[in-house]
């Protein structure tokens, strides 16, 4: 039974930050949107593909493809920080998911630089320094590691791993309420 609940945590987490870290990535570039006099044609948030928002009007869009990484590792940072100060005792899986959207954000912004791909073909194509997208990923995905060390116990893994099994059902049902919005969601648009 322990190692159910075990797979229940560690499974569930990963889907929530997955399809979590995307809504708040999008978020981003949709106040970006907003707080440039832009206008958003369509966010598609759908579990079975990439995120992505469309814009009809993007008078800024250095600024908007920024603001989906900046804001999609500045959010869950701050819900951490949060967690932490209210001593709330499921702050590690906020930790998880702060340190999941900095490591893939930074990724995204990093690695896709190479291949100008996404919002760092974005970034580069309307005149980023290659070397912001490279300092993003150089700051955010360490930290983001850092976050998740000694993280493992938490999960049930290690000798002195315990996992709580009422904090892996209630991260199954919230990546099952955010896969049931974003159903919801993307048949309405």
């Amino acid at each position: 039974m322990k190692r159910q609940h075990q797979l229940v945590l560690i499974g569930s987490t990963l889907a929530f930050s997955w399809l979590a870290m995307q809504a708040v990535h999008e978020m981003g570039h949709v106040a970006g949107s907003i707080l440039s006099g832009g206008r958003v044609a369509q966010v598609i948030l759908h579990p079975a593909t990439i995120s992505q928002t469309r814009l009809a009007v993007n008078p800024r869009p250095q600024f908007v493809a920024w603001m989906g990484p900046i804001v999609g590792v500045l959010l869950p940072s701050a819900a951490l920080l949060a967690a932490r100060i209210a001593k709330w005792r499921a702050w590690y899986l906020l930790q998880f998911f702060a340190g999941f959207c900095l490591v893939a954000n930074g990724a995204y912004l990093a690695f896709g630089s190479i291949g100008r791909i996404g919002d760092a073909g974005d970034l580069l194509r309307h005149g980023a320094a290659p070397r912001l997208l490279w300092l993003f990923g150089l700051v955010t995905i360490p930290t983001g590691l850092w976050l998740w060390h000694g993280l493992g116990p938490h999960f049930g893994v290690g000798p002195r791993g315990h996992v709580d099994s009422t904090h892996g059902y209630v991260m199954l049902a919230a990546a099952a309420l955010v896969i049931v919005l974003e159903f919801v969601l993307s048949s309405s648009s």
